[in-house]
């Protein structure tokens, strides 16, 4: 029986500054659009971390929050949970604390057991219209009491403590001048320790607060008139008395505090170290030295330890990780950043494979191309390796929605606009895949750009021959570094440089449409790009058909449809062009001569809905239309003689709208096989021996390996590795994954 597994998954972190958490294991799991991802980050080496290698569905909204609740138990929230999104969730023990805004803060009773895993509402808080925006949850020092701190957007801080059934606010704690975004408990390391709670705010600044038995000590400075007005004794409902000292204003960063995260204790004489991040985009480490890395593009969003305290992560507003290392050298860490993890922030709309499978490349409505690689394990027995990011070719000012590869180092993009646009790699992106093993690439890199820049308030890459300037990765680094620039071909690109620095220069643009692009296909010769824009009429329902040496148009435009076209496909000889369209029709063209242009030769509108895709058999004798309506049709040209007679030979129904589909590109034992994709995120795996009319379903991959969304496009990798193959498939819940299909005999 046919099987299926997972070898690469891109996902991005929602811009929630409680999406991600880190288990005692150094599990990552994180919100990625509507369901949970989970990267194992505990790899010493950044050559063996695999990335995201495994999705959990469930949620129907986008995820805002994630906690771990031990080490094989989550909690995650999203913005339909409540009447209104949840803001924040804390997690202590089996207490549960959740808050949403609509200014309620419920407080819940976890029952875990081997059968099920319970919720129950306890009480319920209510903050007046104020909506909260971050909580931190502890035990106190000494005592069997529970302290929770809520910030929220009244720029104080309340203080609840709970030492038998219910909370009871104790304090209100006020000093920032904006909303208070994130809050961290520390607990003591000795006796003598004050319990510390550190609080950022989006007035740019990190306030600390010492929480600490009432002693003498303590009173003789509440009565001090000259007493700090921050120092706030908890109420005595506690057995012990409590008080709350305002200790130390951390004045750093230049804009909104995103997230606080203390450091794991190493060492019983560990020095306390707090991570924070903020939308200036920096992440400070604060143990009385600066900061050690930021980024550009939104700054941060959150942050955490992994690794007990031996890296320091965050994520940033397009939903990549960096990570930096600790290297132990005489007590003093050494920070130096290595590889994290990244993908697409909004839906995936287009894939394609490099002509020879040596690459993956896909873009989407975050407004960016991405280059998606293999790389061999150094060291390796066998022929391991792990996918990554390698490269980001275009950032773009519109929402990018079809690529396609001319050559491995050309493509053509098209976007939310009027033009096609037709890029070159440059030598920075040779070098890196061949240092890195991906794939070896032969060109001549004199005549190459070595990268290329966007000029500001441009929307073309223009090649560049200068050196890389570092500072455009990190602004600590200035000017141009051959040092730096040496290193970093040498292994795979970090986000920040992803973002700044991997750009293709554009070559071409090309004109035609009247309204925005929205279809694309390459022949398979690589000679002739076919395009076609939206349309809501017959004049503007056209493909338009290009030659890839001089870009001229070839022949006139293709009429036939009346809205829109969805999909292009050329047959594997090239003979044919074949589009879909929301007309609910496809349209068959075929060419005249070798040089001469595509003319109608025949339609059908047999569908009653959209339809959404359309491929080709490698064979050319056979193509497949995905519909709406819940049908996908394997069409055949009639034993007639007139190669305008195609007939439907068979129908495969589907429990969802079928949206897209992608025939393998080799039979292995004797089968063909065809890949759907369906509007709930599933995919389907259907096999055919010699009877095209006879289909059979080998494999239904769900979401809890495919996809929770629409999905837009399926692409089979280029090359036969016999019982082997790998489908490429990305979606509206904005992942990119590849699935290795292992096709069983018979």
């Amino acid at each position: 029986m046919s099987s299926v597994s997972v070898a690469y998954i891109s996902a991005s972190t929602n811009r929630h500054p409680h999406a991600a958490d880190v288990s005692t294991q150094s599990v990552i799991a994180f919100g990625a659009a509507k369901f949970i991802a989970l990267w194992n980050a505990t790899n010493a080496q950044d050559e063996f971390d695999r990335g995201v290698y495994e999705t959990l569905p469930g949620h129907d909204g986008t995820v805002t929050c994630v906690r771990y609740v031990q080490e094989d138990c989550l909690l995650s929230a999203d913005d339909k949970a409540h009447e209104k999104a949840i803001s924040a969730l804390a997690v202590h023990d089996r207490l549960v604390v959740s808050g949403s805004s609509d200014s309620r803060v419920k407080i819940w009773e976890l029952s875990l057991s081997d059968q099920s895993i319970e919720l129950k509402e306890i009480q319920l808080i209510s903050l007046r219209g104020k909506y909260p925006l971050s909580f931190a949850l502890t035990v106190l020092p000494g005592v069997q009491a529970i302290i929770l701190a809520i910030g929220s957007t009244d720029r104080n801080i309340q203080i609840w403590t709970r030492s038998e059934d219910l909370f009871v606010s104790s304090a209100v704690l006020s000093g920032h001048e904006d909303w208070v975004r994130s809050l961290a408990f520390r607990q003591p390391l000795t006796d003598e320790d004050p319990l510390i709670l550190a609080s950022g705010s989006q007035d740019a600044t990190i306030r600390l607060w010492n929480i600490e038995a009432f002693t003498k000590k303590n009173t003789d400075i509440l009565e001090d008139d000259n007493a700090d007005d921050f120092s706030t004794p908890l109420r005595h409902h506690l057995q012990n008395l409590f008080s709350i000292t305002f200790d130390a204003l951390l004045v750093g960063h230049e804009a909104s505090i995103t997230s606080l995260s203390w450091r794991p204790r190493l060492t019983s004489t560990s020095t306390p170290t707090l991570l924070s991040t903020s939308t200036d985009s920096s992440l400070i480490l604060w143990q009385r030295f600066g900061d050690i890395g930021g980024q550009r593009l939104g700054g941060f969003v959150g942050g955490l330890w992994a690794s007990s305290g031996m890296d320091a992560l965050a994520w940033g507003w397009s939903g990549g990780w960096r990570r930096w290392r600790c290297a132990v050298d005489d007590n003093n860490c050494d920070w130096s950043e290595v590889g994290a993890i990244g993908g697409h922030s909004a839906a995936v709309r287009g894939l394609a494979w490099s002509p020879g499978g040596e690459y993956l490349m896909s873009c989407g409505l975050d407004q960016t191309t991405r280059i998606h690689g293999e790389i061999p394990i150094p060291g390796a027995l066998t022929s391991q390796s792990v996918w990554h990011e390698i490269g980001r070719p275009q950032v773009h000012g519109y929402d990018l929605s079809g690529v396609a590869f001319l050559d491995a180092l050309r493509f053509v993009s098209i976007a939310d606009e009027k033009v096609a646009r037709v890029f070159e790699a440059p030598r920075e992106f040779v070098d890196v895949v061949n240092n890195i093993g991906s794939v070896h690439l032969t060109s001549d890199k004199g005549e190459r750009p070595r990268a290329a820049t966007v000029p500001p308030l441009g929307l073309s890459n223009k090649a560049t021959s200068e050196a890389t300037d570092a500072s455009a990765v990190d602004p600590q680094l200035t000017g141009s570094s051959s040092a730096y620039d040496t290193a970093r071909t040498k292994r795979r690109p970090f986000e920040g440089e992803l973002a700044a620095i991997t750009l293709w220069p554009e070559i071409e643009k090309v004109f035609g449409h009247g309204y925005e692009s929205i279809a694309l296909a390459v022949s398979n010769s690589r000679t002739l790009v076919a395009t076609a824009c939206k349309a809501t009429s017959p004049e503007h329902a056209v493909i338009r058909v290009y030659d890839t040496a001089k870009w001229q148009l070839v022949g006139q435009p293709l009429v036939g449809h009346s809205l829109t076209v969805t999909r292009i496909a050329f047959s594997s000889d090239d003979r044919y062009i074949l589009s879909v369209s929301r007309d609910r029709s496809w349209r068959l063209f075929e060419r005249q001569g070798a040089d001469g242009g595509y003319v109608p030769v025949t339609g059908d509108k047999s569908h009653s809905r959209i339809i959404w895709d359309c491929a080709w058999a490698p064979e050319g004798d056979i193509f497949a239309t995905a519909s709406r309506d819940k049908t996908v049709r394997i069409w055949h040209s009639a034993d007639t003689g007139k190669p305008g007679d195609w007939l439907a030979v068979t129908t495969i129904k589907t429990s969802d709208a079928a949206t897209a589909v992608a025939f393998a590109p080799s039979e292995f034992d004797s089968r063909r096989r065809l890949a759907i994709g369906l509007e709930s995120g599933h995919v389907l795996i259907y096999s055919s021996h010699s009877n095209i009319s006879e289909w059979r379903l080998d494999l239904t991959v769900d979401s809890r390996t495919a996809h929770v969304d629409q999905i837009h496009h399926l692409i089979w990798r280029p090359y036969s590795s016999n019982a082997t193959m790998q489908l490429a498939s990305c979606s509206e819940d904005s992942t990119l994954k590849v699935l290795t299909v292992h096709n069983a005999t018979g």
